[in-house]
């Protein structure tokens, strides 16, 4: 039986619910109103750049569920893998082309009375027990296409080295060493290469805070420590490094940057772009650290929806819409960035095939806090549960975040 076969045979006895969504809307929302009454320029919590895959063996996947969801505008290949008893999840979550590669939760661990770090602890799926194990090693972990590799980087943020991790046997097979110092990753939608965003002191420090919501911790606003990116060809380790600071008049808003602020690759690969507070809310970059434009499809995107634009490039994931529904998303003309249609969904995650999305929502309680992973189809009122409901604001333990990867 060869690999597609496993995963078509895992799919079909996988129970019903729906696909898990992006890091949260709602925590987004509520630190930009809290930031844009403490200063000019809008602080959005920084988000987990999203990762992207490609088709590659995924031993096992067969999960021994029961029940073979299929949506009637969902196609054959859409099928889930679900588990909406379970949060955060402790067994496979999968919908269509896109799979929960990996969650974390984050705590602020003090170092003074007065500063912290924002600390992450991660549950990486193994592949072969298709359930997701802890791990508190890493500070960052992106996931490869396929779901065998993830590049890994240590604590104590910024490092000096990347880890290229196997996810089966848990072990690092590769150490990549860096002169200027690291502290985020993504992989290009191909898996063949890495981008890594560079700062010269850590973005995930916290400085004690009054603001209500931000558990009495909030990011330091003051200046942004990026310094540029690399980006390595995975196979060799070999890469190039382009300078692309911050700029320094804090009266114009392009020179702001939230404290991480970092790259990724477009989605054809031939950029490297990072988001940014101020509007057009992105600025894309050549392989040598030159400003350019977007590239098609991705001169309209909004930076913190990680679903970004469909497989096919015909459609792209937008901003929350909330006028048909109590949350929902717009899905967006990448040619003119105007809105097509509105779909379910608080936040559009990633996409399942070209007319499903995984994406946060909230339940009958209307608490916009507290959200499950689901699977929305556009043009359909089905909205199909993937994971149970995650903690509200107030339990920070409680509230895990996704990253998923293509298989």
């Amino acid at each position: 039986m060869n690999v597609d076969e496993l995963l078509r045979d895992s799919l079909r006895e996988q129970a019903d619910e729906q696909r898990p969504a992006g890091a949260g809307l709602a925590d987004r929302v509520l630190s930009l109103r809290r930031r844009r009454r403490a200063r000019r320029f809008v602080s959005v919590a920084a988000v987990t750049v999203a990762v992207v895959s490609m088709a590659v063996v995924v031993p096992g996947l067969d999960s021994g569920g029961t029940t073979d969801v299929r949506p009637a505008d969902v196609t054959e290949p859409s099928r889930i893998i679900a588990h909406p008893d379970q949060s955060p999840p402790r067994d496979l979550i999968a919908a269509g082309r896109t799979v929960l590669a990996a969650y974390y939760t984050t705590t602020v661990v003090p170092r003074t009375t007065e500063r912290g770090v924002s600390t992450r602890t991660y549950w990486l799926l193994d592949p072969a027990t298709r359930k997701y194990v802890k791990t508190t090693k890493w500070s960052w972990v992106a996931v490869a296409p396929g779901l065998r590799t993830a590049a890994v980087l240590e604590q104590n943020l910024p490092v000096r080295r990347i880890g290229l991790l196997d996810l089966a046997s848990g072990e690092v097979e590769r150490w990549i060493p860096v002169e200027h110092t690291v502290g985020g990753l993504a992989f290009s939608p191909d898996g063949r290469e890495l981008v890594a965003t560079a700062y010269d002191a850590n973005p995930d420090a916290r400085m004690k805070s009054e603001a209500a919501g931000t558990g009495g911790w909030d990011a330091n606003m003051e200046q942004s420590h990026r310094t540029g990116f690399y980006v390595f060809d995975v196979a060799s380790g070999s890469g190039s490094w382009s300078e692309a600071k911050a700029g320094t008049d804090l009266n114009d808003p392009t020179a702001f940057l939230n404290s991480r602020q970092d790259f990724a690759f477009s989605r054809d690969g031939s950029r490297i772009w990072s988001g940014m507070p101020a509007e057009p809310g992105h600025q894309f970059y050549d392989r040598k650290g030159r400003k350019v434009e977007a590239p098609e499809g991705e001169k309209y995107l909004t930076w913190f929806v990680d679903a970004g634009l469909s497989p096919d490039g015909s459609e792209l994931a937008g901003g929350f819409a909330g006028k048909k529904y109590k949350t929902s998303s717009w899905i967006v003309d990448p040619r003119t960035g105007k809105n097509l249609v509105e779909t379910h969904g608080q936040q559009l995650l990633a996409w399942a095939d070209n007319s499903s999305l995984v994406a946060w929502d909230i339940g009958p309680d209307g608490n916009e806090y507290h959200q499950r992973l689901v699977l929305v189809t556009l043009g359909s009122d089905k909205v199909v549960p993937l994971s149970g409901f995650r903690a509200t604001q107030d339990d920070t333990l409680g509230r895990w975040t996704p990253i998923f990867a293509d298989r």
